[in-house]
């Protein structure tokens, strides 16, 4: 029988996974199937546990990142420290969680970190921010939350010594993604220098008016969308560790 995997959260209409591992089982050989299996409430996994018993691992979308850890018998330390879970293994009924956006993000900035990158700005403090700031501190990088909802800073409070002493700003919020790709987060954008590194989580459009504010700075930019390839692939990885 062939191993199955899919992908929970709802909706998924446009979700990034499926046809990524459907191209990579295609592309290389694999006999797997991928499915997106969109689930109106949580409670709805048990029956798909059910009736699909071929299912070897999910990846776990907005909204249950969170609201999936109750269902699971274990959950890695990462996944534990960030508070969010997107990678299930599922072996002999054990359901174990990890997160592997973090893998993503650490993997796909690490190769722009400059010595002067000491300092970020995260911007958001939703389970994005979460993973993003566990990287962080894997890399050793301080960080300030800007956030409307708490964190360490307001929008309204960023001035130019605060944006000058963070040399990396990062987008975990979904302002500037389609379709409302006008927008951008309220920052002192006149501030950046060429020193700056601005990834924003965002992939859709491929350059976002955040990141296009950079370019006008001289600054460095990045999307997400290869962290979301990594984490991707790392989930693939966990699947195979532990099948």
């Amino acid at each position: 029988m062939a191993a199955s995997y899919g992908l929970i959260g709802y909706p998924l209409s446009h979700s990034f996974s499926p046809p990524y591992f459907a191209k990579k089982f295609a592309e290389q050989g694999i006999d797997a199937d991928y499915k997106a299996y969109p689930l109106a409430s949580i409670e709805e996994l048990t029956a798909l546990l059910n009736n699909n018993p071929s299912l070897q691992g999910l990846n776990v979308t907005i909204p249950y990142k969170q609201e999936v850890i109750p269902y699971l018998d274990a959950i890695d330390d990462a996944a534990k420290a960030i508070g969010a879970v997107n990678c299930i293994t599922i072996k002999d009924g054990i359901l174990a969680g990890y997160n592997t956006d973090w893998i993503g993000f650490t993997d796909s900035i690490h190769p722009l970190l400059q010595p002067d990158h000491t300092h970020a700005l995260v911007l958001g403090s939703g389970g994005s921010s979460k993973a993003v700031v566990y990287a962080l501190k894997q890399l050793g990088i301080q960080y300030n939350i800007v956030s409307r909802n708490g964190g360490n800073y307001q929008y309204s409070q960023l001035t130019e010594s605060i944006i000058q002493a963070h040399t990396i700003i990062i987008n975990t919020t979904p302002l500037g993604m389609y379709p409302h790709t006008d927008n951008a987060p309220d920052i002192p954008y006149q501030f950046l220098t060429t020193s700056h590194l601005l990834y924003d989580l965002v992939y859709n459009p491929a350059e976002t008016v955040f990141m296009q504010k950079g370019i006008l700075a001289g600054a460095t930019v990045k999307n997400g969308y290869e962290m979301l390839v990594l984490q991707a692939e790392a989930s693939w990885r966990i699947w195979n560790t532990n099948r």
